[in-house]
């Protein structure tokens, strides 16, 4: 009897990503480059200038890449002018990622620092105007120490903008 067919496809988790890209073969050189993205497969338009669909590996995440469409609604965040979500990639080591990031061409929105949460957080605008949080994770935080420290970095903020 032939296996069933799983309801998420091998490598994936219930929840991708599928990023809307203005270039988005360049972004796949671009991710390689940066983030150092295996890339699983590639399909191009018929007409071999536009992305259709790729998939590509980060870490052990699979994200999917296509090329904008507006005709059909479908556009990359440099079409719209802003991006309403944030890609969290945590790695071995968050100040070598974010600074591979920035060389291939990244634009930097927060250099590393530590955060009360327990990671090393930095964050990033890729070429084709997504963000990127580059992460490592240093400690658990128990909830009450989170709180504190919450606390304590909110009213430092507060202090900086009043």
């Amino acid at each position: 009897m032939a296996d069933k067919v799983k309801a998420v496809p091998k490598g994936f988790r219930s929840v991708n990503t599928y990023l809307t890209i203005d270039g988005g073969a360049r972004a796949l050189e671009f991710y390689k480059k940066a983030f150092n993205a295996k890339e699983l497969m590639r399909m191009m338009y018929p007409d071999g200038q536009k992305l259709a669909h790729a998939e590509i590996k980060i870490g052990n995440t699979i994200v999917m890449i296509s090329d904008e469409s507006p005709e059909r609604g479908i556009r990359s965040p440099k079409s719209i002018g802003e991006t309403g979500l944030r890609l969290v990639l945590y790695v071995r080591n968050c100040d070598r990622v974010y600074k591979r990031a920035l060389k291939a061409g990244a634009t930097s929105l927060m250099e590393p620092a530590d955060m009360f949460w327990g990671d090393r957080w930095s964050e990033v605008t890729d070429p084709f105007g997504h963000r990127w949080n580059i992460c490592t994770h240093k400690e658990d935080v128990p909830p009450e120490e989170m709180a504190r420290r919450a606390q304590d970095f909110f009213a430092k903020m507060g202090q900086q903008q009043g």
